[in-house]
């Protein structure tokens, strides 16, 4: 019986120096295998104790890469009014022989990086190859993984951002000038951060009921989009607009949409799966217009934690507790 599991906290998490393209080659194996139909996911079952806050409990196990474990994480969206991230949790890594409990990892970090991982393996397949600018609304921690992660995969040299908080905007800017040697600049709309650009992510809070700020129009053709936020940020008439509207999976849209999200939203073409296999075309012409509502999936976790796991035990990173 095992004695003990590694416990690694946030700061362990973020000391060990992992990178965004092994984060992406792990998501694109993983999402092979869920196409393939070798994963098992079950939906993220949640609470919510206060409007637009939640619990989410996120299951999941690939056998290909011998992760298995579950994230217990909550988005609540005044956290960061008391200089508090909008997202925290935990996450879970299990032996896939015996079930017991390898690790506990904050989650924080991995949340980011895997979801700016997802959009990267989306735009990859959906995005114009030379797509050189940038709109980021929402400039926390997933507007900057998102950014690190289509830098990983396309030539991107210049960004616009917009955040409601101007401190939180001038971070950013600053961050994309000095550690990406970025052209950036702040703007002072939504509408000025998405017209014109090649790639746009809205990062803001998850909301049940959208503010629908993105309009019709705003959206060049030729144009990639990844709704990191759900559709919290766009009319039903600018997401119709899209040629190819794409997820990560569509059951658990399905899902989410029984809670009362996605009341209005364009048929999905493909899931990531099926665009990482093969099975569907991404782009097929410089003037569509596509866009990746990537929920955020259990599977992403798990294959970025045992990576975590794997690096902690390489480094000597981590404590050891008792079980």
């Amino acid at each position: 019986m095992p004695e003990d599991l590694l416990y690694l906290s946030r700061r362990d998490v973020e000391s060990l120096g992992l990178v965004m393209t092994d984060i992406i080659a792990a998501l694109e194996a993983m999402f092979r295998e869920k196409a393939a139909g070798r994963v098992e996911m079950p939906p993220k079952p949640g609470i919510h104790p206060a409007p637009d806050a939640f619990l989410h409990a996120m299951p999941a196990f690939i056998p290909a890469l011998r992760a298995a474990g579950m994230k217990w994480v909550s988005g609540f969206p005044d956290n960061p009014k008391r200089g508090l991230p909008y997202i925290s949790g935990l996450i879970i890594l299990n032996d896939v022989e015996t079930g017991f409990p390898l690790a506990v990892m904050d989650c924080t970090w991995i949340t980011a990086m895997r979801t700016g991982a997802a959009t990267a393996v989306a735009a990859k397949r959906l995005a114009r190859r030379d797509s050189k600018t940038a709109g980021i609304l929402g400039c926390g921690a997933q507007g900057r993984s998102n950014l690190e992660a289509l830098l990983a995969v396309l030539p991107v040299e210049k960004v616009t951002a917009y955040d409601t908080d101007p401190k939180v905007l001038r971070t950013f800017v600053r961050e994309a000038v000095e550690k990406w040697g970025l052209e950036a600049a702040g703007a002072s709309s939504p509408r000025e951060a998405v017209e014109g650009r090649d790639l746009v992510v809205t990062a803001g809070p998850i909301l049940k009921i959208p503010h629908a700020t993105i309009q019709a129009g705003w959206l060049k053709e030729g144009a990639f989009a990844s709704l990191v936020d759900y559709d919290s940020y766009w009319t039903r008439e600018a997401l119709r607009e899209a040629d190819k509207f794409c997820t990560d999976d569509i059951a658990q849209l399905e899902y989410v949409k029984s809670l009362g999200y996605f009341k209005d939203i364009p048929p999905v073409y493909a899931d990531l799966g099926e665009l990482v296999s093969g099975r569907k075309p991404g782009r097929e012409t410089s003037t569509e217009r596509t866009i990746a509502c990537n929920l955020g999936l259990a599977l992403d976790d798990m294959a970025t934690a045992l990576l975590v796991y794997q690096k902690a035990l390489e480094k000597g990173v981590g404590t050891r507790l008792p079980l």
